[in-house]
């Protein structure tokens, strides 16, 4: 199993915009990315910004990763190369799509410090479809994942124009996916049926075929096992009541079941909890499975203008 990472003192680092001999397309492989305790909630080593002799390549991309427990956001050239320090602030609950205290407004405050860019993308944690909000499980919620429904941010998220707004609101051509296929657009080889997991907040997937994008399924909120879902088993506060032991166990018990209803050529498994897997857990599924650095979700804003994603 091989690892996709971006930590900042790496010899195959994302932030290099030349790539190095053995990466294809800035999809860099290296053997083994260390394993630490860090909560999930805590920033991600990944990506550094590029010096000042690095010649900038248009488009800019204003790439933002709305996640359940963080909104980070950076710039990024053509290349990839990252123009701007990370800007991130923690998500605060309860949380309203717009309006004074909502995510666009707190979206718009956070970026003002980064250069000016092209384009914007936005990964959303929920089903989306052309730009707008078809479903928003952490944001509906009181106080976050796990705590009870409010069925007032419920109707303000259903069909909220997420795109729209923040176009309007930055003034430039703005795409949103859900956050796992924004970061699977950042890792694919475009080689066959290609599937990501994420494993954060909660839990997310994503389905590419031959590069390209297909239209999001939400199987994290299906049936997994003793009537829960997927989210529900493996998102991080079950981890954090069950143990790493018992969480990795229930891993490899939706991986199979996943390549067993989609025999996906290849894995990718992303996500703050993607370093806690087990790797020898995996067992014949290693061969075809990658973990990716988390800062994937900020690089796959590029990828969204790019090719014929049925997803979009």
């Amino acid at each position: 199993m091989s690892c996709c990472v971006a930590w900042p003192n790496s010899p195959c680092a994302f932030r290099r915009p030349e790539r190095p001999q053995g990466c294809a397309g800035g999809r860099l492989v290296c053997p083994a990315v260390a394993d630490h305790d860090a909560e999930v909630e805590e920033e991600e080593p990944g990506l550094a910004p590029v010096g000042a002799s690095h010649v900038l390549v248009k488009p800019l991309t204003l790439a933002i990763d709305i996640g359940g427990t963080g909104l980070k956001a950076s710039v990024l050239d053509a290349t990839g190369a990252m123009v701007a320090d990370r800007v991130r602030v923690p998500t605060r609950y309860p949380l309203l799509p717009d309006g004074p205290d909502g995510m666009v407004p707190t979206l718009v405050k956070m970026v003002k410090p980064l250069p000016e860019a092209d384009r914007v993308s936005a990964g959303f944690p929920g089903m989306v479809r052309g730009g707008k909000i078809l479903s928003a499980p952490h944001f509906v919620t009181e106080s976050g994942p796990g705590s009870k429904v409010d069925h007032r941010l419920e109707k303000a998220w259903s069909r909220f124009d997420l795109a729209g707004a923040l176009q309007e609101a930055l003034g430039k051509p703005t795409k949103v996916a859900n956050d796992a296929d924004v970061q699977g657009a950042a890792v694919v080889k475009g080689q066959g049926l290609e599937f990501v997991i994420t494993l954060g907040t909660g839990f997310g997937t994503a389905a590419f075929l031959d590069g390209n994008l297909l239209p999001h399924l939400e199987i994290a909120h299906q049936p997994f096992r003793k009537g829960e879902t997927y989210n529900d088993q493996l998102g991080e506060r079950t981890r954090k009541d069950i143990g790493d032991e018992r969480w990795n166990t229930r891993v490899r018990k939706a991986i199979d079941q996943l390549d067993a209803m989609l025999f996906f050529d290849h894995l990718y498994i992303g996500g703050g909890n993607a370093r806690r897997v087990k790797r020898d857990d995996l067992g014949d599924v290693m061969e075809r499975t990658t973990v990716v650095d988390n800062s994937a979700g900020i690089l796959g804003g590029i990828r969204l203008w790019e090719g014929d994603h049925l997803g979009l």
